[in-house]
């Protein structure tokens, strides 16, 4: 019988196998490389991508920002138009009020009675001045309590001027307070 030895053609065998196992290994670890370089890539583009949309974000949200403070300019400048629209509106109003307190202070005076000065605080008008007598200033307080402008005359002193120049006559203070203007329909 012969006797062939195998062991030659074994172990080129192994050899072989050896070396397709490497072969192999190296490619499963190229492509595994590869693989895991290709998903770095992909990674790394979609976080410059979201960087972007951050960055397109946030430039929107300063432009919004901005706007906002414009609005919020623009608001405040309309409120102090608003208020002084407002205030020229009241003083509108009010223009004809004091032509009627001139005017019913006008008709109320009777003979003999003389205005020194007149002084408005808010609603409260104080009326100084001089009588013949002092029943011409209960007159008077009679026709300013009858008047549609004025309301509870109250008188604060009557004293006798000074006789060097105005023998006889006595100095008066009273307040009296605004009533409503007669609208001009009734007027």
């Amino acid at each position: 019988m012969t006797r062939i030895n195998l062991l030659p053609w074994r172990e080129e065998r192994r050899q072989e196998l050896k070396r397709q196992f490497f072969v192999i290994l190296a490619g499963v670890a190229l492509i595994g490389a590869g693989g895991v370089y290709l998903a770095d890539m992909s990674v790394q583009s979609q976080i410059q991508h979201q960087k972007g949309r951050n960055n397109f974000v946030a430039g929107e949200t300063k432009k919004l920002e901005n706007q906002i403070k414009e609005i919020k300019e623009l608001q405040s400048k309309r409120e102090s138009l608003v208020e002084r629209m407002n205030v020229i509106q009241n003083l509108q109003g009010n223009r004809p009020v004091i032509v009627h307190v001139f005017e019913d202070l006008a008709r109320t005076v009777p003979d003999g009675v003389y205005f020194n000065g007149i002084e408005t605080t808010g609603q409260s008008i104080k009326v100084e001045g001089l009588a013949e007598a002092n029943n011409r200033v209960s007159n008077l307080m009679r026709n300013l309590n009858k008047s549609e402008m004025f309301r509870d005359p109250n008188l604060s002193s009557v004293k006798s001027a000074s006789k060097d120049d105005k023998g006889g006559w006595s100095e008066f203070s009273l307040t009296v307070k605004q009533g409503s203007a007669p609208t001009d329909e009734e007027g």
